[in-house]
């Protein structure tokens, strides 16, 4: 993770910094935005939609990719690394843009505070701690850090080309080469000094949309006027696909068979032109041709860095967007589909993505392309089989774990999917419809790929780690409720909103001896595989108590001792209730509380209210208290227990409660045990917009007697 080590060419501050200041007094008359985001992944691309916001009204979207880029370093080393809430603040004036990024981690005053353009080698000392102000200081205009009393924050400045007179442009130097001799003039003289001074001084406007076509127009109308030449013409072939264009042009066309003097630039690929003259025959007009190639080529190979420099910056934007998307996604199918997305048209005509099965078979996943109309044939194109299909071609891929070239009808390339070293799959590239993929390209689709099969793995591990959960819930549960006349037993289950996570709450109707029926609900303390397992000893240690026989005090004493030398900390509250027929039409209910909470009981004419006493939790002291209350239910009574995911359900700082528990139960008198669990289960869920965060289960029993 990109770190926030400042670097060194800095001085103190123990406020706000003298350049940040600066920088944001002078753009106080243009757009600014405040904002303050929680610590979540979604942060850095909130970020970025103010910063594009800002961009986007003050009309400085040249800016954009190295401000995208760079809130997307800080926001995300401050989400990850601070974990406090952020302040964004972004000021854009007429010449650029200053944007803050502020946490509330505390920081110590004596570390090195407000930064300004770091060009010594020391900055070099940073990327021991972090590539994030590397990047910083590569890019921006000016950058600090501050330290506030609330906190500490990181700013940057980006200013138009051409706004900050210290950031200036680099220019080639060249010598005359010693065998050329003084140049010729048109009239065969040799020229003045001052006129190839100018020739030599000659500059392009670097800040101008495109400063080349000026610059060599101008560069080759004064050789052609000291050489004497007719006309000329440069070419230059970028290697953008686009083929060798005429980048300046001068006097008329060249005449049929006339001997030209041609001179190749001096560029690296995938550059590639020439300098070209209709000129009379001079010892000294090649030399100047050549002496003005190199002064050209020199200005060319600027350009070639500057476009490079400017392609990189978005390829790291892009894969840092596509990194986040990724991410967000903990879905096998969702994520697969994501990928071709991501790489068409921007990386690719089509892109496919196959997964590999425990046979070693490759399944088409997810695939799209750039024409809709011809997805029918690119999944047929990737069905074929045979010795020289795409299908052979991939998986060479997936065997060899390494880059493999698409013949037709679908050209392009593949890559395999690895992850922890692991085989999953290929990514199929094909190739766009201008030019081949150049090998920045291919090094950010393997990148893509790394990435996606990272994310394809994660989201593998996130679903087995849900059906493992939900196996292992549902085992804690009983599968059915026992039918039993005159009884009535209905529950209600909510998990957690992290379904990969075991909660400890279960509940549970287990027959007893004596021909009565013992319903038991409890929450174990804690979450996860070890609340599961304190969970599945309570419940089968109740069972066998109870089987056979023991008195339920007895069995409560005896699952405490069981909790104390086998819980690991862990404790349990438990609600028992044995039932049975009573007298008449009445069941008589012995009502056990281990510290939970008092059950509800809605008598069926109307009215509710808890009943029970209070006892001790198990497994905390060697010995507990759980008096009996006894209760007798008449036809049409209810008694409804429940866990703290009830009454512990929030909607901001406001708690559910128990005393909204029984109002919401006191209408539903006369209404059968299955009713009455799903309308209290939709009232807890309805009360907040939230997940709930802790597990929710209700269990009802009722006196069914007519």
């Amino acid at each position: 993770m990109i770190g926030l080590a400042p670097g060194r060419g800095t001085v103190e501050d123990t406020g706000v910094s003298a350049e940040a200041g600066a920088a944001t007094a002078g753009a106080r008359s243009g757009a600014v935005r405040r904002v303050r985001l929680p610590a979540d992944r979604r942060t850095p691309a909130a970020a970025r939609a103010v910063v594009r916001s800002v961009l986007t009204e003050s009309h400085l979207d040249e800016l954009a990719n190295e401000a995208l880029l760079l809130t997307t370093e800080l926001t995300t080393n401050a989400v990850e690394h601070a974990r406090t809430e952020l302040d964004i603040e972004v000021v854009a004036d007429e010449v650029g843009l200053t944007v803050t990024v502020s946490d509330f981690a505390p920081g110590s005053g004596d570390e090195l505070t407000v930064g300004t353009r770091n060009d010594s080698i020391e900055i070099n000392e940073v990327s021991e701690r972090g590539r994030g102000l590397l990047l910083v200081d590569h890019f921006a205009s000016r950058w600090g850090t501050t330290y506030l009393p609330t906190g500490k924050g990181v700013w940057f400045r980006l200013d138009r080309p051409g706004a900050d007179p210290s950031d200036e442009g680099t220019t080639g130097g060249s010598s005359t080469p010693a065998s050329a001799g003084p140049p010729v003039g048109a009239d065969g003289s040799a020229p003045s000094a001052s006129a190839m001074s100018e020739l030599m001084q000659t500059a392009p406007d670097l800040y101008a949309d495109d400063p080349l076509p000026d610059f060599a127009t101008s560069l080759l109308s004064r050789v052609a006027e000291m050489v004497g030449a007719a006309g000329g013409t440069i070419r230059l072939d970028r290697g953008d696909g686009q083929g060798r264009q005429v980048l300046a042009r001068f006097g008329r066309p060249p005449r049929p068979g006339s001997d030209l003097l041609r001179v190749p630039l001096t560029v690296h690929r995938p550059y590639a032109g020439e300098l070209e003259l209709d000129a009379a025959p001079s010892a000294y007009a090649r030399p100047l041709a050549v002496l003005t190639a190199e002064r050209l080529s020199l200005h060319l190979e600027n350009d070639r860095l500057r476009r490079t420099d400017v392609r990189r910056q978005v390829w790291l934007t892009f894969l840092a967007e596509a990194s986040e998307l990724l991410a967000q996604s903990l879905d096998v199918d969702l994520t697969m589909a994501l990928v071709p997305q991501l790489v068409v048209p921007r990386l690719g005509q089509w892109c496919a993505v196959h997964t590999t099965d425990e046979w070693g078979r490759l399944r088409l996943a997810a695939a799209s392309h750039a024409d809709e109309s011809m997805l029918p044939q690119l999944h047929k194109v990737l069905a074929e089989t045979g010795p020289d299909s795409i299908q052979a071609r991939l998986r060479e891929a997936s065997r060899s774990a390494a880059q493999i070239p698409l013949g037709g009808p679908m050209e392009g390339f593949a890559v395999p999917l690895i992850a922890r070293g692991q085989r999953l799959g290929t990514l199929a590239v094909g190739r766009h419809q201008r030019h081949r993929h150049d090998p920045d390209e291919v090094a950010v689709l393997e990148d893509v790929a790394r990435r996606a099969a990272l994310a394809i793995e994660n989201a593998r591990i996130h679903a087995e780690r849900r059906r493992v959960a939900q196996t292992l819930q549902q085992s804690l549960l009983p599968p059915v409720l026992p039918l039993v006349d005159g009884i009535g037993f209905a529950a209600e289950y909510v998990p957690t909103g992290d379904d990969a996570e075991v909660g400890g709450d279960f509940y549970d109707v287990v027959p007893l001896p004596d021909g009565r029926w013992l319903v038991v609900i409890g929450d174990v303390s804690g979450k996860g595989v070890q609340a599961a397992a304190v969970t599945g000893l309570v419940r089968d240690v109740i069972r066998v108590l109870v089987g056979d026989g023991k008195p339920l005090p007895e069995a409560l004493a005896r699952l405490n001792e069981t909790l104390v030398e086998r819980g690991g900390g862990r404790y349990c509250t438990l609600a028992l209730a044995a039932v049975g027929p009573g007298e008449g039409d009445q069941l008589d209910v012995s009502l056990h509380l281990a510290g939970h909470d008092r059950p509800v009981l809605l008598a069926g004419a109307g009215g509710a209210g808890f009943v029970g006493i209070g006892g001790t939790a198990l497994g905390l002291l060697d010995t507990i208290t759980s008096p009996t209350a006894k209760i007798a239910l008449a036809p049409g009574d209810s008694l409804i227990f429940y866990t703290d995911g009830v009454t512990e359900r929030r909607r901001g700082r406001e708690l559910f409660g128990t005393d909204r528990l029984r109002d919401a139960a006191a209408p539903l008198a006369g209404y059968s045990a299955d009713v009455v669990a799903a309308r209290l289960r939709s009232a807890a869920i309805n009360f907040s917009v939230e997940p709930p965060r802790d597990d929710i289960a209700i269990l009802v029993l009722r006196n069914d007697a007519t």
